[in-house]
């Protein structure tokens, strides 16, 4: 007698398949590793061992979960990008007739693809849980630890990250799903942390005490018993439980992803799936009404060919002399031509992206948020201060979308295949990798006039007067200009040499993440700092002196050193080595 399991079923197969297909990409065991080592650097140097708690006291163990589900590690990217396209995967890939040819329902398709993703973000958070559990057996002498404890950890795992993030991957399914673009998502990822905030300061600021705890997705607005001016044994004996009004909210999480999987589900179709089959016709084939051959014993071309008419002139000679052709492909104004078709080839496929209608409004209005509904002191003068807050309210999107949009431009002719045809082509790999890089530019540089354009627009509506144009094109220029080559630079090189989209992202965000937090910790010279986040100021920009134009030349010409190392990685070999193996080559067989 066979026993029943959930994985003979179609659910079980889907869930099953998409855990085997995520467990063979990179990105989930990089996001291991560096959940890990984070987890061990706030246990071994955090904010435990400075005031002397112990790291595995319930206190503890619930502000590292608050703070790492709140996203200082970037866990809502990381969650829009592995929640993004399993369902695209599989329309991309051309397979879903083969799939949905199968006795599965949609609901057992979506349930299996949402889940399978989930469990494998799920396995990727638990990695900080585990590393923290680990470290009350393995830690340093620094460390005060309690006795070996399990269930806290599980707890506070589960109420503050796990269900926080079910809602999290269920909207962030359901848009990928429904637009069939993960680029939206991975837009709404990067747009979370505004958004949050401004959730915070618009809406729960104003609401009731209970209301603001139901209310809030990580329960940061719940009132917590505050340990500073506390003794360490005070600290460690606080019990961290859940009131009936975080109950509440974490039943409100759970139905609200149940609500947007329940819309995917009545939105969700299948092109061609329900049509009828089309009635067989019969192809009817007649017969050439002529026959025409060749005989090969026709020696001279002005001969008579029976059927075929004679050219006039053909018959006075057999030997006509055709003109000599050459290939002008070399110099550089031919370059540039080919950098100029390239770069509208670029143009023409970024037009195409619905993704762009969504995210370059939120962008502009996000950026503009603060100056346009909270009072501005200017410190210099009204325009450099609308200048100086639009430009540090901007330089995450542009972080964030450059890295997104870049790591799309290089694996896009991978991912429909015609990578070799392209590589085909007489052109150069500087002309395949600057019109991807110089697209990549325009296209920030857009975003940044009309945040400028819409800045203007506030200011002047809002009465700050008087308007100059200067203050907004020497802050652009300055700090956002050069930020955004570098950014460029860098992720077309991760893109070159580590040929993955999503191990590119894994490591972009990571790397964001982690020196956002050494320069929260005071640890942010100009040196490793290339956004200059909290090294510059108003009046800096209104008298630009020459340290902040060497340190922005020096940037840029980081970035220089990242393009060229791409140019020099990338897999394609250039017409130059091509043409010196087949040299090589024919000296090898002595022809």
């Amino acid at each position: 007698m066979k026993m029943w399991s959930p994985l003979r079923t179609p659910f079980g197969a889907v869930f099953q398949n998409e855990v085997l297909l995520n467990s063979r990409r990179v990105a989930p065991y990089s996001l291991l590793v560096f959940f890990g080592s984070n987890a061990a650097l706030w246990s071994i140097a955090g904010a435990a061992v400075h005031y002397g708690w112990a790291t595995n006291s319930d206190f503890f163990i619930a502000r590292n979960f608050g703070g790492f589900a709140f996203g200082i590690l970037g866990l809502p990217l990381f969650a829009a990008l592995i929640m993004a396209d399993p369902v695209i995967r599989d329309f991309h890939l051309g397979i879903d007739p083969l799939i949905f040819s199968k006795p599965i329902s949609r609901a057992q398709y979506l349930l299996g693809k949402f889940f399978g993703s989930f469990f494998v973000l799920v396995c990727c958070q638990a990695g900080f849980a585990l590393t923290m559990m680990l470290l009350q057996v393995f830690h340093t002498a620094r460390m005060v630890v309690l006795p070996f404890r399990v269930f806290p950890y599980f707890k506070h795992f589960f109420m503050l990250v796990v269900v926080s993030y079910l809602l999290f991957a269920a909207v962030y399914f359901t848009v990928g799903t429904l637009t069939r673009n993960a680029k939206i998502v991975y837009g709404l990822g990067v747009a979370y942390y505004p958004l949050y905030i401004a959730w915070q300061l618009l809406v729960l600021k104003n609401l009731p005490p209970g209301w603001r705890t139901m209310l809030d997705p990580f329960l940061m607005s719940s009132e917590k018993q505050q340990p500073w001016g506390q003794s360490p044994d005070w600290v460690d004996r606080i019990d961290v439980s859940y009131s009936s009004e975080m109950i509440a909210n974490r039943a409100l999480v759970i139905l609200a992803a149940a609500a947007c999987l329940v819309i995917l589900y009545l939105r969700f179709s299948i092109a061609g799936r329900n049509k009828g089959v089309e009635s067989f016709s019969t192809l009817k084939l007649s017969a050439g009404g002529q026959t025409y051959s060749y005989s090969p014993s026709v020696a001279a071309i002005g001969a008579e060919v029976p059927g075929l008419p004679i050219i006039a002139g053909q018959e006075e000679s057999a030997n006509i002399e055709l003109p000599s052709v050459a290939t002008a492909s070399g110099g550089v104004c031919a370059n540039l031509r080919k950098l100029s078709a390239a770069l509208s080839v670029e143009f023409r496929l970024l037009r195409v992206e619905r993704s762009l209608v969504v995210i370059m409004p939120l962008a502009v209005f996000l950026s503009i948020l603060e100056v346009a509904f909270f009072k501005v002191v200017p410190t210099v003068s009204y325009s450099a201060a609308y200048a100086t807050n639009t430009a540090q309210a901007l330089s995450l999107f542009l972080l964030g979308l450059t890295v997104f949009y870049t790591g799309e431009a290089m694996h896009r002719d991978r991912e429909v295949r015609i990578e070799p045809l392209l590589w085909a082509t007489p052109v150069a790999n500087s002309v395949l990798l600057l019109s991807k890089f110089l697209a990549m530019i325009l296209l920030m540089l857009s975003l940044i006039v009309l945040v400028g354009f819409a800045a203007i627009v506030v200011q002047a509506l809002r009465g700050n007067t008087a308007i100059e144009i200067s203050p907004y094109l020497i802050t652009y220029s300055v700090i956002l200009v050069p930020s955004l080559v570098l950014v460029a630079g860098l992720s077309l090189t991760l893109n070159v040499i580590l040929r993955d989209k999503y191990l590119t992202y894994a490591v972009s965000i990571g790397t964001s993440a982690l020196l956002l937090y050494l320069y929260s910790q005071g640890h942010n010279h100009w040196l490793y700092n290339p956004l200059l986040y909290h090294l510059w100021k108003e009046i800096d920009v209104a008298s630009v002196g020459h340290h902040l134009l060497l340190q922005r030349l020096y940037w840029m010409s980081v970035a220089g050193a990242c393009l060229t190392l791409a140019h020099l990685c990338h897999a394609r070999r250039s017409e130059r080595r091509l043409t010196f193996g087949v040299r090589r080559q024919r000296r090898r067989f002595g022809l």
